[in-house]
């Protein structure tokens, strides 16, 4: 894949933006916070589209690995990955193709369609995770991991269609205005 300075401008933008959006956190009794991480990568997937939403969400990936502070409360080591709340990190990569392939094919029901399974996927392996990592049953860890958070992703998917979209617009817009600068 050969990437111009300007795409990698907005890999580095939105690795940023998840990075940032992933402080902004509740903690819930169960232990799961709620945050507004997977906001951010959905918000990716529909402005970047498939390719480099995944590097995005990679990078951030590896920062946090890194031990540098982007995960949920300044957070940051391997540690965290494959932590209790690693398998809802490792989605990300997934759940990025998937939004992004759905934003790409250019259909608002297929966007639709892409945020509502990439969620899925997101609370599926986070909860499967969970209950890995920390031993108890899948009702438990459905309870705590998945249940908890339907409202507030039906409220993500809402909010990253209705931004993501209009943005992903008008940047398609500029980078037709300045092709001539590419």
């Amino acid at each position: 894949m050969n990437l111009k300075i300007r795409e990698l401008c907005f890999i580095a933008l939105f690795t940023a933006v998840i990075a940032v959006l992933s402080q902004v956190s509740i903690a819930l009794p169960l232990g799961v916070p709620l945050s507004l991480q997977t906001f951010a990568v959905m918000l990716t997937g529909i402005i970047l589209g498939a390719k480099k939403s995944v590097i995005a969400a990679l990078v951030y990936l590896a920062l946090g690995a890194a031990g540098a502070p982007v995960f949920v409360n300044f957070g940051g080591g391997f540690h965290r990955i494959i932590g209790p709340w690693g398998g809802f990190l490792m989605s990300y990569p997934a759940v990025a193709a998937i939004i992004g392939l759905g934003s790409d094919a250019g259909k608002k029901i297929r966007l639709i369609l892409a945020l509502a399974l990439g969620a899925v996927i997101n609370l599926s392996a986070g909860t499967l995770w969970f209950a890995f990592v920390s031993g108890i049953s899948l009702p438990e860890a459905f309870a705590a991991a998945f249940a908890p958070f339907i409202p507030a992703e039906i409220i993500k998917i809402i909010m990253a269609f209705s931004i993501g979209l209009p943005v992903r617009r008008l940047l398609k817009i500029y980078s037709r205005r300045n092709a001539i600068y590419n």
